[in-house]
């Protein structure tokens, strides 16, 4: 049955400008983001085949255009449609974080990371470059990996540093495998990267690590 034959308290479109976004299932969302289903699908089982094919959100995100079309119903259209609500997403966390400081925010933080590498395939090592204030200047992907290591050299997060005229940086970097626990490699990392910086007086104020939904702050649990 077409969304549209159901009834008006049902529908995904309808409940979320009454009760608000968070009020939908991830399905319902997509449905509103998908607008119509295929043949024998409403939009909202096409949601739901989406996230049973892919297994999860960040799994969807993910998806090259080449595995998302492998869904029927779905082509290059959406998977561009898709990518720029996460890019927007991106951006206004973005630009909340350069007029506050991201301190004052961890969930800003939080949420701008998850965008940002949280769903990445590969592991991915990132910097946020924060002025005197603590205000976002930049954030950039400086190492990427494979699914399980990136190699990560000092030298070239002080070089950034520099280059961005930064006072303080937050690291963060993604477990593509779901764990979100440091390793002893990321401890010791930490400390080097902490000690690199300190000789050009530039502080590291925090090294998050990203397995989507999770999230582990280092500075949470007093290893910074």
């Amino acid at each position: 049955m077409a969304i549209n034959d159901w009834p008006e308290d049902q529908r995904p479109r309808e409940r979320l400008i009454k009760f608000g976004a968070a009020a939908l299932s991830d399905a319902e969302l997509l449905a509103v983001f998908l607008r119509i289903g295929v043949k024998g699908k409403s939009a909202v089982d096409l949601g739901r085949d989406m996230l049973s094919h892919f297994g999860s959100l960040n799994g969807l995100f993910a998806a090259s255009l080449k595995e998302f079309s492998g869904i029927h119903g779905l082509g290059t259209a959406k998977y561009a449609q898709l990518h720029a609500v996460l890019e927007l997403a991106q951006r206004a966390i973005s630009e909340e974080l350069k007029v506050s400081e991201p301190l004052s925010s961890p969930e800003s933080v939080k949420n701008y990371l998850q965008l940002l590498i949280g769903s990445k395939p590969y592991e991915s090592f990132a910097v946020l470059f924060l002025d005197i204030k603590n205000r976002l200047i930049t954030s950039e992907e400086l190492f990427r990996g494979t699914l399980s290591h990136a190699s990560v050299y000092p030298r070239e997060v002080v070089k950034a540093a520099l280059h961005q005229n930064a006072a303080s940086i937050i690291l963060a970097h993604n477990h593509p495998s779901g764990s979100c626990e440091p390793s002893q490699a990321d401890l010791v990392l930490t400390q080097t990267l902490k000690q690199a910086l300190a000789l050009v007086d530039v502080r590291v104020l925090d090294h998050f690590i990203i397995a989507n939904p999770l999230v582990y702050s280092f500075a949470e649990h007093g290893q910074i």
